[in-house]
């Protein structure tokens, strides 16, 4: 399995600066226009390249530093929805190494026949306790574009052509010139007449206003594997809205929200819950029931227990994500629980009770002692 921080040369905890600079390094070192024919190096430029493109990305970052590359693909992903924007950031990375201009990025990002790959979305859901730890399979529903069925996506009418454009002479930018009192400013934007493509549909696809996609809602089933938390993301790779000009589709992230429990709490992969005793119980010791995750269990509490103890039952907690032969703990805490009213029969055994008590009548004479000694 590939290691991203290895392929780019850096440690886990790196800075976003730290990344940009090692990835600048490799980049320039790599770059297939740098070794013309050497295949070699031009996969090693795409690896770094996807590499960094996921780093980069605080979500990306955390749904690989969690679940790994099989993350990205489909699986488990750990803290995001709109905010994956591909390779832009990359084209400026590149053109910094080289010292190329804004115009000329902007030139190469927007050419005509760049493959764009599709706009991420963002779904979240919320889930019961018990479905976020045994896991689910949940319908959603999330708003996408898909290719129009009428132009396949060559955004005209069938039978249509399209011609180079006249005002950007196919370029798809357009170039103007101010005099201020600072200089002159040139100032490169994208053509208006072919909205930065270069060249000019006759007729316009009628059925999606030649954009070449039809906005919809989609449906989709998504398992929820066992264990999944608040803050954690599933990507469903390639399920998101269509690319253009032959890019891959975007990517659709399922925010996960875990409602609480009125009984069980949960710590990561742990479970704590409060169990009452009675005080006999305590002084006496008892076999008492223990709820967990999937049964009641019988648990003996030993003679003498105080309020407040905490025991532990090892492997009733919450299963890892995607490891369901491993799991947490369950710790319960037990509460002794005092009467605030007894019949008269059970204050005359207390007050029986409380008469055979040696060792609590010792315990305070001498707290009594150590009060009258502070005070004298």
């Amino acid at each position: 399995m590939r290691n991203f921080y290895e392929i780019l040369e850096v440690e886990k905890n790196v800075t976003k600066e730290e990344l940009k600079r090692s990835y600048k390094k490799l980049a320039k070192k790599y770059h297939p226009d740098l070794n013309p024919g050497d295949e070699v190096a031009e996969a090693k430029f795409k690896e770094i390249s996807y590499a960094y493109e996921v780093l980069a990305d605080d979500e990306k970052r955390q749904i690989y530093d969690v679940y790994g590359e099989e993350g990205l693909k489909g699986n488990m992903g750990g803290s995001g929805g709109g905010g994956f924007g591909g390779f832009s950031d990359i084209f400026d990375d590149i053109f910094d190494i080289f010292g190329g201009s804004r115009s000329n990025r902007y030139e190469y990002a927007n050419r005509k026949d760049m493959p764009k790959k599709g706009p991420d979305a963002r779904v979240d859901i919320t889930l019961d306790f018990f479905e976020a730890i045994f896991g689910v399979e949940k319908e959603i529903s999330v708003k996408v574009r898909e290719e129009c069925s009428h132009c396949h996506g060559s955004k005209m009418e069938p039978g249509s052509e399209k011609h180079t454009c006249e005002t950007c002479n196919g370029s798809g930018q357009v170039t103007s010139e101010q005099n201020t009192p600072f200089g002159r400013f040139v100032r490169t934007s994208a053509c208006e007449d072919c909205n930065g493509t270069g060249e000019v549909i006759e007729k316009p696809c009628k059925e999606c206003g030649g954009r070449g996609s039809k906005a919809r809602t989609k449906k989709l089933k998504v398992n929820i594997p066992k264990g999944v938390d608040t803050g954690n993301i599933i990507s469903l790779r390639n399920q998101g809205s269509v690319g253009e000009n032959g890019g891959e589709n975007g990517d659709i992230f399922v925010y996960i929200r875990v409602r609480s429990d009125a009984v069980f709490k949960r710590e990561g992969n742990d479970i704590y819950l409060n169990i009452p005793i009675s005080y006999s119980d305590a002084v006496l010791g008892a076999k008492i029931k223990v709820p967990t995750l999937e049964k009641i269990v019988d648990y003996d509490i030993p003679k003498g227990t105080t309020g407040g103890t905490v025991f532990r039952l090892k492997g009733e907690g919450v299963p890892y994500v995607n490891r369901d032969k491993q799991r947490g703990d369950l710790f319960f805490k037990v509460d002794i629980i005092i009467p605030k009213k007894v019949s008269n029969e059970q204050r005359k055994l207390l007050e029986e009770l409380r008469e055979t008590e040696p060792e609590v009548a010792e315990n305070k004479k001498s707290f009594l002692d150590k009060l009258k000694n502070l005070f004298d």
